[in-house]
C-alpha cells in the first residue's frame, strides 16, 4: 500500500499496487509438450530405421539369392566372362525394383508363374526342361497381367521402375565385372552379392527420380503390367526349374551336379544379398533418402 497527497484537494490517496506471481503452469506445460514432441519424433525416426532395415535387407536377400542362382545357371548354360554377371544383374535388378516399387504386379506375376509351372510339372512330370517351363510361366503371367490392366486403372510406372532396375542392373553388372577382372583371386558368393547389392541398389535410389520422370508419356500404360508381370512370372518358372532340376530323371548328372552346386550357394547369395542391403539402406538412410517417401504403384 502507498499512499500518496492529492494537491488540489490536499487529502491523501491510497494506491494500492499488486504484484503478479510468474505463471508457472504455463511454462511448465510448454515444456512437456516440447519433450513430448521430441519424444515422438524420435519414435517416428526410429520406426523409419527399422523400416528401412527391414525393407531394404528383404530386397537384398532376395537380390542376392537371385542373381548368384542366375550367375551359377548361366556359367553352366557356357556363359563366361562378364556375360553371366551382368544378365544375372540386369535380370535379379529388374525383378526386385518390380516387387520394390510396384508390388501388386509383381504379386499377380508371381502367382500366375506358380501356377502356370504346377500345371506344367503335374502335365509333363519328370520331363522338366527349362526353355518350356520358361515360355510357359512367361505367357500366364502376360495374360494375368493383361487381365489386371484390364481390371485396375492403367498405369505405366511399374514399366518405368522396371526399367529403372534394369538400367540400375545393367551399371553394378558392368562395374563387378571390372572389379572381377582387375582383382586376380576368386570372389566368393556371399562377398559378390552384397557388393552387387550395394551397387544396384544405390544406383537405383540415386536415378529412380529422373528416369520414371523421363519415361513419363511415351511409356504404352496398357502394356506396363502384361510386361512386368511376366518377367516375374518367367523368374518364377525359371526358380522353379532349378529348384526341382534335381529331382528330374530327364537330366544327366553332370547338370544334376550343376544344379546341386547352384542350390548350395544360393543361401550365400542371400545371406550376402541381406547384409548388402542393411549397409546401403543405412547409407542411403544418412544421406536423406527416406523409404517413407518412395512411391508404390
Amino acid at each position: 500500500k502507498v499512499v500518496t497527497r492529492n494537491p488540489s484537494h490536499g487529502s491523501n490517496i491510497d494506491v494500492h499496487i499488486s504484484r503478479h506471481k510468474p505463471d508457472t503452469n504455463a511454462a511448465s506445460g510448454a515444456k512437456v509438450d516440447a519433450e513430448e514432441k521430441k519424444s515422438m519424433l524420435s519414435r517416428e525416426r526410429f520406426t523409419a530405421v527399422v523400416t528401412t532395415l527391414f525393407v531394404w535387407s528383404l530386397a537384398g536377400a532376395l537380390f542376392g539369392g537371385l542373381f548368384i542362382g542366375l550367375y551359377q545357371v548361366l556359367t553352366v548354360l557356357g556363359l563366361s566372362d562378364w556375360q553371366p554377371v551382368v544378365v544375372g544383374s540386369v535380370a535379379a535388378a529388374m525383378t526386385t525394383a518390380a516387387f520394390y516399387s510396384a508390388m501388386p504386379v509383381a504379386m499377380v506375376g508371381a502367382a500366375a508363374g506358380v501356377v502356370a509351372s504346377i500345371g506344367y510339372l503335374i502335365v509333363f512330370g519328370q520331363r522338366v526342361e527349362l526353355s518350356t517351363i520358361a515360355i510357359t510361366a512367361t505367357s500366364a503371367g502376360l495374360i494375368a497381367g493383361s487381365f489386371y490392366s484390364w481390371m485396375v486403372r492403367r498405369n505405366a510406372r511399374p514399366l518405368a521402375e522396371t526399367l529403372t532396375g534394369l538400367l540400375a542392373g545393367l551399371g553394378a553388372g558392368v562395374i563387378l565385372s571390372v572389379v572381377l577382372m582387375l582383382y586376380p583371386q576368386p570372389v566368393g558368393p556371399l562377398v559378390m552379392a552384397a557388393g552387387i547389392v550395394a551397387l544396384v541398389g544405390a544406383l537405383f535410389q540415386l536415378n529412380e527420380h529422373w528416369i520414371v520422370q523421363a519415361c513419363h508419356g511415351w511409356l504404352p500404360d496398357g502394356l506396363a503390367a502384361p510386361l512386368v508381370s511376366a518377367l516375374i512370372a518367367g523368374v518364377i518358372g525359371a526358380s522353379i526349374w532349378i529348384m526341382g532340376g534335381t529331382a528330374a530323371a530327364a537330366l544327366d548328372m553332370e547338370t544334376k551336379d550343376a544344379i546341386e552346386r547352384v542350390l548350395n550357394d544360393i543361401p550365400l547369395g542371400f545371406l550376402g544379398g541381406l547384409l548388402g542391403g542393411v549397409v546401403t539402406g543405412m547409407v542411403l538412410e544418412l544421406l536423406g533418402f527416406r523409404i517413407e517417401n518412395h512411391e508404390m504403384v
